[in-house]
């Protein structure tokens, strides 16, 4: 049994950590930037140690400060979060090589899945549904029309080393292609320094659907069902909902288990995410997150299990506390990610917290760091707090939603609380009837 858990992150996610440890008798120590001296996570932690100034290549993102406060505070074990170091390959080998264990998947498991091409081509040899596309890297305009001749337009070019919607360009047509390669292989330069490239089907209204996988390293592996993330605004998600509104149970069961089962081949440890786009009763693998997830609560209010704890546990060598028989989905769940961004233009409001108050009640959750009287430093994300329902089904999720949002109060800076009153009013969101583009063309209806 660990002794001591680094919680190498901030944030709310920080604070999710510390409350698991320490309802498994495990002390936690904080880290911090100069900027987050007075930041919730540091306050409720049993220790914690400053690793830096507020830049996250200086603190957050520093190996040797982070392992330095392993070993002044003889920490064992190293929880990233998501973010930051949680899917850094070579952070994890540094950590094994000091004698520490790192809370997630082994090193191996995160370099395979964080290339797309070699995930994909993993994940297809594993039987895992894929996007028509290239086979690997397209590494010139010849190839690339070539390919996208073969699969059918519409196709979309998309950076091997990308993430957040960068190095992603849509070609509708054949004429679109020359523009949209060269424009995808700049960005994906500039913004990862690889500018390789691959070739997917671009599909009209596909639903983003997720599974989650865990695994005890030792051929064993679960799922918890599907997460629903269609509501996206420039890629990043908004509103995550479990079950997803149209998946039914066979559904459920057929991807589910082939998504452990692959999972289980490879002896992945812990927590992971594999997303699909969802269209025509077809899963198409996009990607695996090698982490926990933003949105993991909803998983854990409708499977009633503690995916942290369970993390935890694995990682200390011990199996999964539950088998694939025991999981069984219970009601509804709904996630809202509130943002300090003032509207229409979700431009970053960073500042001083006046008053807050979280809301309560029966199925409802609120995970964040905020306290009355607290600046929130203006370099890093603006998530400040996710508000979670649980319903018996969707229709109270959704009105115990409505209720929760009307008891938040967040003053002194601007958040994204107005966002999802409206939503709540659209008939496309009490139906569960919208796909990846509804929002953005929501918001471009609305001055968004």
């Amino acid at each position: 049994m660990f002794q001591k858990i680094l919680i190498a992150n901030r944030g709310e996610i920080a604070l999710r950590v510390i409350r698991a440890c320490a309802e498994m008798g495990i002390k936690s120590v904080a880290v911090h930037s100069t900027a987050d001296a007075d930041a919730m996570h540091v306050r409720l932690a049993d220790e914690s140690v400053c690793i830096g100034p507020p830049p996250s290549s200086q603190s957050y993102l520093s190996f040797p400060a982070i392992i330095s406060a392993c070993e002044i505070t003889g920490a064992e074990a190293i929880h990233p979060g998501y973010g930051f170091l949680s899917e850094n390959a070579a952070f994890v080998q540094i950590v094994e090589d000091h004698g520490l264990t790192f809370i997630g998947p082994k090193a191996e498991h995160i370099r395979i899945m964080g290339d797309k091409i070699t995930a994909k081509e993993t994940m297809k040899a594993l039987g895992v549904p894929v996007v028509p596309g290239s086979d690997g890297g397209v590494p010139d305009i010849e190839s690339a029309k070539t390919v996208a001749a073969e699969i059918g337009y519409p196709v979309i070019v998309k950076a091997t080393a990308g993430g957040g919607g960068r190095g992603m360009k849509l070609a509708r047509v054949p004429e679109e292609m020359d523009t949209a390669f060269r424009t995808a292989r700049a960005e994906a330069k500039a913004a990862f320094g690889n500018d390789e490239v691959y070739i997917e089907k671009y599909l009209g209204k596909p639903r983003h659907i997720e599974v989650q996988v865990f695994g005890d390293g030792k051929g064993h592996a679960v799922h918890l069902g599907e997460r629903d993330c269609s509501l996206q605004r420039r890629h990043q998600k908004v509103l995550e909902e479990a079950p997803g509104p149209v998946i039914t149970a066979e559904m459920r069961e057929r991807i589910g288990r082939i998504c452990a089962d692959a999972v289980a081949r490879i002896n992945y440890t812990g927590a992971g995410t594999i997303e699909f786009l969802y269209e025509d009763d077809e899963f198409f693998f996009i990607e695996m997150n090698t982490r926990l997830q933003v949105e993991h609560p909803v998983t854990e209010a409708v499977f009633g299990v503690d995916l942290v704890r369970e993390q935890i546990r694995v990682a200390q060598g011990q199996t999964l506390s539950f088998a694939q028989e025991d999981l069984e989905v219970n009601g509804h769940a709904i996630e809202v990610r509130i943002n300090a961004e003032k509207l229409p233009n979700f431009t970053p409001s960073p500042g001083k917290v006046g008053m807050y108050h979280a809301p309560g009640g029966l199925g409802v959750r609120m995970d964040s760091a905020l306290y009355g009287g607290y600046s929130i430093p203006p370099y890093y994300d603006s998530l400040i707090g996710k508000l979670i329902v649980h319903g018996r089904d969707r229709p109270e999720a959704l009105s115990r939603l409505a209720r929760a949002l009307g008891e938040v109060v967040i003053e002194g800076i601007d958040t994204t609380l107005p966002l999802f009153d409206a939503l709540l009013a659209e008939p496309a969101i009490q139906s569960g009837e919208y796909d990846i583009h509804w929002l953005e063309k929501w918001l471009a209806a609305h001055g968004g």
